[in-house]
Parts: structure tokens; sequence; C-alpha cells
């Protein structure tokens, strides 16, 4: 084999992972992972679970203080790690921190799940994989399943998905397949999608118009998703989805940065669901001056200090 093989880039998707021609991959970002802890902060608790050991599909649980203190049972909120379905984990620092914060705040069980990422497991692998951990938390009502954290603690009357950019994505088409095949002994009562990754081949609102750059949105979908029919694929472009009003929910949050390119797509989705024949209610929060997923990047400035508020009051509506 050719020696430069190992050093010649193939295909190269900044700020995601550089692909050699020998077939290595590069994963340039969210490559950097914490174990789970005791947090001294919040006093919020978590663990790894593995849930299925044929494929590697995990998840990391987060229970908060009171629970050592209440036996109420509490909502409980499934969450979806963005990266563009390929970089990111469920273990990186900024979801470790951002679970704990919101867990705490919120008051909240929390699952956040890790499923495997493009291009080496491509779309819809991500979507299987989070179907899967999705049943493995069903298993847990009326006292079952392996977790004692779940069957102690979490109240599967009170369930919600949330996501952002790709976690948002996965979080709706989770929010459509339990509206369409049901999830046994979970009543979900809503989804949360921030800056939702949702795109589509004819420009919206004001979106950018440069070929150039739509192509390189295009490019990277078709990379993580190579059996995709192209960008107005039901998976990335709702718009195209006559299933669209069967959401299992009834009610929806859609978060949108103001400096955001996926800005519009979230004001599109909303508009799309009235239209879908979709009977819940639906909820747009936009972040004036702020970029994608800022909330990550600066979790204590102003606006990320309201998202998480936002967020954590429409988890707790009509809670006792």
């Amino acid at each position: 084999m050719d020696s430069s093989n190992s050093t010649e880039i193939a295909h190269d998707y900044p700020p995601f992972f550089k692909i050699y021609k020998d077939g290595r991959i590069e994963r340039i970002a969210g490559t950097e992972i914490v174990p789970p802890s005791l947090d001294s902060k919040t006093g919020v608790e978590s663990k790894d679970v593995v849930i299925s050991p044929e494929t590697g599909v995990s998840a990391r649980l987060y229970i908060p203080k009171t629970t050592k203190e209440s036996q109420k049972k509490l909502p409980l909120l499934v969450y979806f790690h963005g990266g563009g379905f390929c970089i990111e984990t469920a273990f990186s620092p900024q979801y470790h921190n951002y679970l704990n914060s919101f867990v705490a705040e919120a008051n909240v069980v929390a699952v956040s799940v890790e499923y495997r990422r493009a291009p080496e497991h491509p779309v819809p692998i991500a979507y299987d994989d989070s179907w899967a951990a999705l049943k493995w938390v069903a298993s847990h009502t009326d006292g079952k399943g392996p977790d004692e954290w779940l069957k102690n603690h979490a109240d599967f009357e009170s369930v919600f998905f949330a996501g952002d950019s790709a976690g948002a994505n996965i979080a709706h088409h989770m929010g459509l397949r339990v509206g369409l095949e049901g999830l046994a002994g979970v009543k979900l009562d809503g989804i949360v999608l921030v800056h939702p990754y949702f795109w589509g081949k004819e420009p919206i609102g004001g979106e950018d118009t440069d070929a150039e750059k739509r192509g390189k949105v295009e490019a990277l979908w078709r990379f993580s998703c190579p059996a995709t029919s192209g960008i107005d694929d039901p998976y990335i472009n709702p718009g195209t989805d006559p299933k669209l009003g069967s959401l299992g929910c009834k009610r929806v949050l859609i978060c949108i940065a103001e400096k955001d390119m996926l800005k519009d797509r979230g004001w599109y989705y909303s508009e799309l669901l009235g239209k879908s024949g979709y009977r819940g209610v639906v909820e747009v929060m936009e972040a004036q001056g702020e970029d994608h997923v800022f909330h990550l990047m600066n979790s204590t400035c102003e606006n990320s200090v309201a998202l998480l508020k936002r967020i954590v009051s429409f988890i707790n509506q009509g809670q006792a």
C-alpha cells in the first residue's frame, strides 16, 4: 500500500473531521470526554449504562440531589447531543456540564443518549440507535427494567425529548416515531428543538443563497447519509414529510438564534407544523445576537441563562 495514502486527505469537512485516502478518520472537534461524577456545584449525580452490548449504544444518566430527600417521581428528559451526526458524544465536557446544570435547575431525571456517529455509521443509524435507547427507557415502566434510578425516580407520564442541532433533528424524528408507532408505557409531553439541523434545496426566508456555502451543507449531509435521496430528504427537510402532523406530543418548543444560518429552518418548522394538521401547541424562542449552539460555548452569559430558564419552564409547566 502506498504510504502516502496515510497522509493524503480524501475529504475535508471543517470543523468536523478529515478522511484520509487510507480510510482513516480524524475528528477535529468534539473528541474530549469526561467521566460521570457527583457534581460538586449542583449536587447532580451521573453514571453510564450500556444499552446494547451488540451495537455499543449507551447513555449517561443524571439524577438531581432532591432524589435523596424525596420519593416523588420526577419528569424524565431524554437528550440527544448535536455535532452534525459526526462529532461530539454524550460524554463531551460541554454536554456533561450542560446536563448537570439543566437537571439541577429543572429537577428532572435525564438520559443523555450515546448513538453511533457518521461516517463510520451513516444516518439513519443514529435514529435507530436513539429509538433503541427509547425502548430501553420504556422498559422501566411499571417498576420493571434493569436500572434502579429510572425505576425509582422517573415519571413516565411526564417525558420530554430534547436536543441541539443534529440532536434536535433526532428529537424531532423520535417524536414522530412515537406518534406513528407508540412507545408503550411512556407519555411524551413535549419536545425541545434547540437550533435544529434542518435544511432544503431551495433557500427560505433570509437564508444564504450562495451556491458554494449551500453546497457545503449538502455535501456534509450526503456524507453523513450516503443513501439519502438528497437535501430534500424528509430526514433533513421536514417540509417534504407527509407524516409531519403525526408528531406524538402535545407541545413543541423551538429555540433559534439570530445569527445562526439554520435560524430560518426553525421558523419554517413551526409554520409547517401549523399547516400539517398537528394539534399541539408550538412555541418559538429567538436569542438575539447569538449564533449556533451559543449556550454550549458560553453557558453563563445572559442569553444562555434565559434559554435554560425558558426550557425549564416549558418542561415544568403543569407540574405540581
